[in-house]
């Protein structure tokens, strides 16, 4: 399991530490039931504290892609394609949404707007 952390980045580290554990999760490279590091030993590793770790998985577990058993640890939760799926969706909504704020605020038309996308769908 590879985490890549940026300490400069605006997006907070525990946020950082959800998308990546949710893209590993989705794109497979953890499966189901793949047990995840103590949040101790990934903070250890990561040089963040345990909070934020904490924080994460946390989230993770209320988003539904890991459970934790108390005494035993954290595990990639039983694949559940649907949410898979939709979690892959709104990730793809959210960079929609700050492509067209950023298109938005540089005085773009909703007619370039549609342009640049047509011109993308093509390639």
């Amino acid at each position: 399991m590879q985490i890549i952390l940026n300490n400069t980045s605006m997006i907070p580290i525990y946020e950082q530490l959800v998308n990546q554990l949710q893209n590993q999760i989705i794109t497979g490279k953890l499966k189901e039931m793949d047990p995840l590091p103590s949040v101790r030993a990934l903070s250890g590793t990561l040089k963040i504290s345990a909070l934020t770790v904490k924080k994460a998985y946390d989230k993770l577990e209320e988003d539904g892609f890991v459970v934790t058993v108390h005494g035993k640890g954290t595990y990639v939760a039983p694949t559940n394609r649907a949410l898979a799926m939709e979690a892959r969706r709104r990730s793809v909504e959210e960079d929609f949404s700050k492509a067209l704020d950023k298109a938005r605020a540089v005085g773009m038309s909703r007619q370039e707007i549609r342009e640049i996308l047509e011109i993308l769908l093509e390639e």
